[in-house]
């Protein structure tokens, strides 16, 4: 990987917005976005666009989707004590959130704020460590009283994201951030258009980045029906499952692209499962297959209209929805090189098979 992907991988990760707060990336996929497409599109909740117009008339169109948003939290409640409340943006385990640096973005700035946690000290005999959620956790601003934090505009519906740098492991085999889901699509969208500058392509390509993925697929429905696209990608990160002996597991960093076939919202047409397989098996592009307990927002966009073929092109990443994702470079290289060689393949004739198969 070279130094101007890590940087970007960097500058995109350490980004803070979660769900229904996605301006600040927002602004970077614009400014990212825009040299390499002929105009830029949003939508009604906040998806950006660029869009690739085909010079063929009647072409169809491609859309290619990451997600922006990233998993936090909503301030809920202030308290007397100057001490916060808050509800979960997407899902989070509540062990990992106690003891962990954040910030609290509000209308006057941005404010460092701290979980809180519980020292070992005052739980002897009390059997208090049982079970923790995350609405009994509270976010400690330093503010002395409820009337100090209001002063310095904070307020509920403010958001809370987690604050950290992303680095290079040791090895250089590996990069440590959080938000890789979905950062990692954000990043291969713009490295995608990038690639395509000066292709004409026989299609019109949209692609992008929606709102709000994490918390339902929420801008994946409005998107898809603005843009109406004959097929549909989603570029996005699931969980690895690979720190046990289990070689069956679904989710090994390091073996390629994540081929997803099923998950509880969308089972992979297998006209479009065959393309894809051939794509990467032609192009020697290193892949696994897998099965998600979790959806995403090719799950929303193949039931919009009348029906949109949709897959996912993915990669694995350990610990995520957590402050430190680890994810492996080689694994990226793959999906890039995948979402790359399928626009490069994809032909009306091939559209038109995917979507109606073979007449």
């Amino acid at each position: 990987m070279g130094d101007k992907t890590f940087e970007l991988i960097k500058e995109l990760t350490e980004i803070q917005g979660t769900s229904g707060f996605e301006d600040d990336v927002r602004r970077v996929m614009k400014k990212k976005m825009s040299p390499y497409v002929d105009k830029i599109e949003y939508d009604g909740l906040g998806g950006i666009f660029g869009i690739k117009k085909s010079k063929q008339p009647g072409a169809p169109k491609v859309m290619v989707a990451a997600h922006m948003d990233e998993v936090g939290f909503m301030l809920a409640q202030i308290q007397d004590n100057g001490l916060f409340r808050v509800v979960p943006l997407g899902g989070w385990n509540p062990y990992v959130v106690s003891a962990q640096r954040y910030t609290l973005k509000t209308k006057k700035g941005d404010y460092p704020v701290i979980s809180s946690s519980v020292p070992p000290h005052l739980l002897r005999g009390k059997g208090a460590q049982a079970k923790v959620t995350v609405t009994d956790i509270l976010f400690d601003a330093g503010f002395t009283s409820k009337e100090e934090a209001l002063s310095y505009g904070v307020r509920p519906g403010d958001s809370i994201v987690p604050d950290v740098e992303t680095i290079r492991t040791a090895n250089g085999k590996h990069i440590i951030s959080k938000a890789w889901d979905n950062r990692y699509g954000c990043v291969a969208v713009i490295e995608l258009l990038e690639s395509l500058k000066d292709v004409e392509l026989p299609f019109t390509l949209i692609a992008g980045a929606n709102v709000q993925e994490e918390v339902g697929l929420r801008g994946a429905r409005p998107s898809t029906h603005k843009f109406n696209p004959d097929l549909f990608f989603a570029v996005d990160c699931s969980p690895a499952n690979d720190t046990g002996d289990d070689p069956l597991a679904f989710g090994h960093l390091g073996k390629g692209f994540l081929m997803r076939i099923f998950d509880p919202g969308m089972i992979m047409l297998h006209r479009m499962r065959d393309f894809l397989i051939d794509t990467a098996e032609e192009n020697a592009i290193p892949y696994q297959y897998f099965v998600s307990q979790g959806g995403t927002d090719a799950g929303a966009a193949h039931q919009v209209r009348d029906g949109i073929p949709s897959a996912v092109i993915g990669v694995p990443g350990r610990y995520i929805h957590t402050h430190q994702t680890m994810f492996n470079i080689e694994d990226y290289e793959a999906a890039r090189q995948m979402l790359i060689t399928t626009m490069q393949t994809l032909t009306p004739e091939k559209i038109e098979e995917i979507v109606y198969g073979k007449k």
